[in-house]
C-alpha cells in the first residue's frame, strides 16, 4: 500500500535535521461484553487526559494526530487533540490497525518534516517502536501501557526515544 497523500501532504522528500514523532497507545477501554464497540472507560479517559496534560506541560507540540479509526483510538486521539490543539487537526489513517505492517508507517515517518502523533494499538505500536529505533520490528524496545505516549526524535536517518509519559515528572 502506498502512503496516503493526506498523511504525506505536509512532508518533503528531504528529511529535516531533527524531527519528532509521538506514538500513543489508546486508553483503557470497556470490556467487549459491556460494549462491543469498546469505547474508552472512565479510567481510560482520565489516563489519556493526564498523558496529554503531561505532554502539554512538557511543551510537546504536534502538527497533526493520526488514529486507526477504531473507536478507542479515535476517542484517545480526540482527547489528545482537545488538549494539544494540533493545527492540522485529527485524521483517520490506514496502516495503524493492530496487525498492520509497521514498515508502512515507518516509511511515512521517515519522510515527514512536521511533528505528529500516531494513536494506535498493540502489537503494532511495539513493532513500530522497535523498527524505528533498531530497524528490527521483533526486537522489543518498549511495552506500551494504555494511554502511554512515547516521543521519538529523528536526526538524519536515526530515530531514538527522547520522552516517555510514564517517566515524566508531574
Amino acid at each position: 500500500m502506498l502512503p496516503s497523500t493526506e498523511f504525506l501532504s505536509n512532508f518533503s522528500a528531504e528529511a529535516s535535521p531533527i524531527v519528532y514523532a509521538y506514538l500513543v497507545r489508546h486508553g483503557d477501554a470497556v470490556a467487549q461484553i459491556v460494549d462491543p464497540k469498546r469505547p474508552l472507560s472512565v479510567k481510560g479517559r482520565g489516563d489519556v487526559q493526564r498523558t496529554a496534560q503531561l505532554a502539554l506541560r512538557g511543551k510537546i507540540r504536534i502538527s497533526a494526530i493520526y488514529h486507526s479509526g477504531i473507536l478507542r483510538a479515535f476517542e484517545t486521539a480526540q482527547i489528545m487533540a482537545d488538549i494539544l490543539a494540533p493545527p492540522l487537526g485529527l485524521h483517520l489513517h490506514p496502516g495503524l490497525l493492530p496487525e498492520d505492517d509497521p514498515a508502512i508507517v515507518k516509511a511515512e515517518l521517515d519522510l515527514m518534516e512536521d511533528p505528529v502523533a500516531v494513536v494506535g494499538h498493540l502489537p503494532h505500536l511495539n513493532r513500530l517502536a522497535a523498527l524505528l529505533t533498531s530497524g528490527d520490528e521483533k526486537r522489543a524496545v518498549v511495552e506500551f501501557l494504555p494511554a502511554m505516549m512515547i516521543g521519538f526524535e529523528r536526526q538524519i536517518h536515526q530515530w531514538k526515544i527522547i520522552w516517555r509519559s510514564d517517566e515524566s515528572v508531574v
